[in-house]
């Protein structure tokens, strides 16, 4: 018995057509008449093996499901090199720098840094790249396309990684930490530039209470935490001295939260106008009180009596 004669209209006047159901591949039986005799019926793409069209065909399904994040793969092997991510194994080694990767194309267009070679060129300028990709997503710089859009603001992108960070801004996640003072940021890059400008030897700061020496003004703040039993300081609202910034704390829950007196450049209230005298100065950058010993200057009387306390209480340290 003959098979089913199903014709593509395209293709009627060539030949007469059979069909394998299970591949929905369409077989031009006069090939005298056409050099491809097997085509795809989803795409209309042709083929000269039957082995060609099956391979072609499998790019329509994704049978090869990843367990972890439910991403398909038309080859099995394909779906091996994607688990390698969630494992976090790199078997490619580079030689030359031991960077590791998860595949060995990856290995291989790295290795394109160490021998110079920049085979993709830009149309518009005179910049070169090592991989097909970082050309496409640098014509997207002349070209203006965005097409990476975030979905809750709307704004566009020209690179997916940009979009990535630039939705951290919604999430309030920040994934980067530094190992110094533990602040936290959206972007790697700002990290390395926080590191570099406020960890460096330059821009160390030292305890006026015991002289230990911290990265930053962040550290400092964690640091003085361990002196709050101990450093003596006065309430800026009565101007009571306190034996610790613990005491000051339980202090000054006793004022009342009537203040009459608003800054007209913040809003913040003041319980008497001498309060918000003393505050303005933190707009003005007034400072009117002045250490005899080392000349830093302040806005409070009671921050000067404070640093002294603390310059006489590292003094003390220093000589035992």
């Amino acid at each position: 018995e003959e098979p089913s004669v199903e014709v593509a209209p395209q293709m009627a006047a060539i030949g007469s057509v059979t069909e394998t159901n299970s591949l929905c591949v369409t077989y031009l039986a006069n090939k005298g008449d056409y050099p491809y005799p097997f085509y795809c019926k989803h795409c209309r793409k042709t083929f000269i093996k039957l082995l060609q069209l099956k391979a072609h065909q499998a790019i329509h399904g994704r049978p090869h499901t990843c367990d972890v994040c439910g991403k398909g793969f038309t080859l099995k092997q394909l779906l091996r090199n994607h688990q390698r991510l969630h494992a976090d194994v790199r078997p490619f080694r580079c030689e030359q720098c031991g960077k590791c990767f998860y595949r060995a194309h990856g290995l291989k267009m790295h290795q394109k840094v160490h021998t110079g070679e920049r085979a993709y060129d830009c149309q518009y300028c005179n910049k070169s790249f090592t991989i097909p990709g970082n050309l496409q997503r640098h014509l997207r710089i002349h070209t203006g396309e965005k097409p990476y859009r975030c979905e809750t603001c709307g704004k566009s992108f020209n690179q997916a990684d940009t979009l990535k960070s630039h939705q951290r801004i919604h999430t309030g996640e920040r994934p980067f930490s530094c190992e110094t003072c533990g602040k936290c940021f959206i972007q790697k890059s700002v990290l390395k530039m926080h590191q570099k400008t406020s960890h460096s030897a330059k821009n160390s700061l030292a305890c006026m209470a015991c002289g230990t020496t911290v990265a930053c003004v962040n550290s400092l703040r964690k640091h003085l935490q361990t002196h709050a039993a101990t450093i003596p300081c006065a309430c800026v609202l009565c101007g009571r001295w306190l034996s610790s910034i613990t005491e000051l704390r339980t202090h000054q829950q006793h004022h009342t939260v009537d203040r009459p007196h608003s800054c007209g450049l913040c809003g913040k209230s003041f319980k008497s106008a001498s309060y918000l005298k003393i505050h303005q100065r933190t707009h003005s950058g007034e400072k009117p009180f002045s250490c005899d010993i080392c000349g830093r200057m302040f806005t409070q009387h009671s921050s000067l009596k404070s640093h002294q306390v603390a310059w006489q209480l590292s003094r003390a340290v220093d000589k035992t």
